[in-house]
């Protein structure tokens, strides 16, 4: 497993965004994104509450204070927090207790390791999760293939039996998204102790690729979602990739891949809800 700029996870984008209460949910909200139709995300000419076209902002992420249902991996060692590695998102399952992120970051990695909601400067404001399972495709385990750059985590409930998605909320699956599409990016820099996020189009890299072209994305990004029709509500949006899949996530900060959603993810996710 590679480790340097590989296992980018965390970074984010230019776009402003707050923290707000929703349902008892912390929300992201894109203050300068707006909402606009399917057809404008799809050509890039969704306008900013500023005026200013999202294709126009600066391309760099940067940093905010976190989102409840994207956080930090990180190793774990008799109860205790080491560092973080890589970034993944709660995503919604029939029980409550599944995170996503790139299958570079944790496939046969040793140890201990949880999942860090929200997490910024120190803080666990929604608690810390222990990973106590790993799904990953066999075309990943077998030959490390790009396309499966993808694995699903299940999570231990809390103490009292509450799962992770009733204390965050959660993200979507998103297995019919298509190039051009905007997106939210947000990650955890390995060197930054909050996230990053960013705005701007998925670009199709391949037929089975996507391109995120923004730059403040290093090592610690990897597993980062792709976040589409971000609602504006709830800051929650439809994961349609996480940083990996081609040079798994890229091998500069300035431009970042994700293997596209298809129908071999959605097996996967099925595999992890049935627990099998």
């Amino acid at each position: 497993m590679s480790d340097g700029r590989r296992l980018r996870g965390g970074r984010v984008t230019r776009v402003s965004a707050v923290l707000c209460a929703a349902g008892g949910v912390a929300a992201l909200l894109l203050l300068s994104a707006g909402s606009a139709g399917s057809a404008n995300r799809a050509h890039g000419a969704l306008s900013t509450e500023s005026g200013v076209p999202v294709d126009q902002a600066a391309a760099t992420g940067r940093s905010f204070a976190g989102v409840a249902a994207v956080g930090a991996l990180f190793t774990e060692t008799n109860g205790k927090l080491g560092t973080h590695f890589c970034t993944a998102s709660v995503v919604n399952s029939a029980a409550g207790d599944l995170a996503l992120t790139a299958a570079h970051c944790v496939y046969g990695r040793s140890g201990t390791m949880a999942f860090v909601p929200g997490y910024a400067k120190g803080r666990t404001p929604y608690g810390v999760w222990p990973v106590t399972r790993v799904y990953t495709d066999s075309a990943w385990d077998s030959d490390q293939d790009p396309d499966h750059d993808v694995a699903f985590l299940k999570l231990a409930d809390a103490p009292d039996g509450v799962p992770v998605e009733n204390v965050t909320g959660a993200e979507t699956l998103g297995t019919g998204g298509s190039a051009g599409e905007l997106v939210q990016v947000i990650g955890y820099p390995d060197d930054a102790d909050e996230p990053v996020w960013c705005a701007g189009p998925a670009k199709g890299f391949s037929a089975t690729q996507l391109e995120f072209d923004c730059g403040g994305y290093p090592v610690g990004t990897s597993g980062g979602p792709f976040l589409a029709d971000v609602d504006a509500a709830t800051g929650q949006g439809a994961i349609i990739g996480v940083i990996g899949g081609y040079q798994q996530g890229g091998d500069t900060s300035q431009v970042s891949y994700a293997a596209s959603f298809g129908s071999a993810v959605a097996v996967l996710y099925a595999q992890a809800q049935a627990g099998s």
